[in-house]
């Protein structure tokens, strides 16, 4: 174990970043990429959103998302439609097909780390959960 708090930050980052790395590679045979899928993702989970709010939520330009939800209108995974509470405003919100696209990318993604996880022994796996909360804990700081 590292004594200092700089190499923990150090090796937690580049923890944290391998296994991001890892659930980006672990798609589907045809699985759409990643930007995309995040996109999908983000709105199974939180509802219709702005192009804005996207951008925000993926850090990236608004330009870059509508490219990706250009994209995917396209594909016929989102649709846009206006704002009743501003009818200025467009929102994104999922298709059925959408929906079905991000439940089945994070049901794989799920599927590889429980595999993953199972390798595991059982005072391994508590300790994960342990680290789990604390990781959470700072991630929401």
């Amino acid at each position: 174990m590292r004594d200092t708090s700089h190499d923990l930050g150090a090796d937690l980052q580049s923890a944290v970043a391998r296994i991001y790395s890892r659930f980006r590679s672990e798609r589907s045979e045809g699985e759409l990429g990643d930007a995309a899928v995040g996109v999908l993702i983000a709105l199974a989970k939180n509802g219709a959103l702005t192009l804005t709010e996207l951008s925000e939520r993926a850090r990236v330009t608004t330009g870059s998302m509508s490219q990706t939800v250009n994209r995917l209108v396209t594909g016929g995974y989102v649709d846009r439609a206006r704002d009743p509470a501003d009818g200025r405003r467009m929102l994104i919100e999922t298709t059925p097909a959408g929906a079905e696209v991000a439940a089945e990318a994070r049901a794989h993604r799920v599927s590889w780390l429980n595999a993953r996880l199972a390798e595991l022994t059982p005072a391994e796996r508590a300790t994960l959960a342990e680290a789990s909360a604390l990781i959470r804990r700072i991630a929401d700081s």
